[in-house]
């Protein structure tokens, strides 16, 4: 069914790109890279062949652990395109010259990065300027501490009464149900516990309205991007496809295979795809998204970045970084 669909879709990308040949640098291949244990539609259209009928290629598929790698395997050119690459690797790279673009916003997950206050404060949205004074613990240097630092400027509470202390998620859950901190930020498993202790201050729908965003993207080198925006536009265009699948038919078939795929167990699958959100074209293309929001939001975390000490500097714009082109194009096909 997905395959399909997927054809469907991608089906006038002859006619829209021509006689052009579906082939990278002259090679009738490309190697893409992915996470396992990351549930996403794509990998749907992924097992059944769906990339390679459309890009009229063979895909290879490659799997990482970090987006850091990620970056290092677009640099070496063993890699030419990257499937759910997080924000942070992606800003640091490029924050460092590295050349990459972003063409799409792999999956949304504001749901799973957040700040939890303790529930014995009864502290709420509406309460919390009462925040002041408080002990926080942190990941420094990550986007949880640019939507830290977000928060807390939204809710006007001065970040020079607060104490703040540098913990990795699982440390700041850790300390959040002893009582050694008042509220902590994180995400994940660490995120999870943290909520067993208290509240969010704020949903993820009500974060992405103030422009604090958690997502992850598809990158690729911008020279592979400019020779063969075809082949990206082809790519991206199965992509959403799958996504759109998911969204009107998260059918039991379809997730047994993205948990084969993803190598997860159908019900750790579910419960993980619960919580992300894969936006349309059309959505991506929106100022919230890739038509504004989404630099801006990068310039914001290389900025604490550098503050932290984590990269040397900022670019002065992030703009540059993301290439709605194949989008674009992907959108008429």
């Amino acid at each position: 069914m997905i395959k399909k669909s997927a054809s469907a879709l991608v089906a006038g990308a002859v006619m829209a790109f021509g006689a052009q040949t579906a082939t990278a640098g002259g090679h009738g291949e490309i190697t893409v890279g992915y996470f396992l244990e990351w549930p996403m539609p794509f990998l749907a259209a992924k097992a059944a062949g769906t990339y390679d009928e459309a890009l009229g290629m063979k895909v290879n598929w490659v799997s990482f652990e970090t987006g850091t790698a990620m970056s290092a395997a677009m640099a070496s050119g063993d890699v030419q395109i990257s499937v759910s690459q997080g924000v942070p690797p992606f800003v640091v790279a490029t924050s460092g010259g590295q050349d990459l673009q972003i063409v799409d916003v792999a999956v949304s997950y504001s749901e799973n990065d957040n700040c939890v206050v303790r529930s014995e404060f009864e502290i709420d949205k509406d309460s919390a300027s009462e925040l002041a004074g408080k002990k926080v613990a942190v990941p420094l240097g990550t986007a949880a501490h640019y939507g830290f630092l977000r928060q807390m400027d939204h809710f006007g509470v001065d970040l020079g009464s607060l104490q703040i202390v540098d913990m990795a998620p699982p440390e700041g859950a850790a300390a959040l149900s002893q009582g050694a901190v008042d509220f902590a930020c994180g995400w994940g498993g660490g995120l999870a516990r943290m909520k067993e202790y208290g509240n969010v201050l704020l949903t993820g729908a009500e974060k992405e309205e103030l422009g604090i965003l958690v997502f992850d993207v598809t990158s690729a080198p911008a020279s592979f991007v400019a020779e063969n925006g075809d082949i990206v536009a082809k790519f991206v265009a199965v992509t959403a496809a799958a996504n759109a699948e998911w969204a009107a038919n998260p059918s039991d078939e379809m997730l047994a295979v993205i948990a084969e795929q993803s190598g997860m167990d159908v019900e750790a699958t579910r419960a993980s795809m619960a919580t992300f959100e894969f936006p349309t074209i059309e959505q991506q293309l929106s100022e919230k998204w890739l038509g504004g929001n989404a630099a801006s939001f990068m310039k914001g975390v290389a900025d604490v970045f550098v503050e932290a000490g984590s990269i040397d500097s900022a670019l002065d714009s992030y703009e540059g970084t993301v290439n709605t082109g194949p989008l674009e194009a992907a959108n008429q096909m």
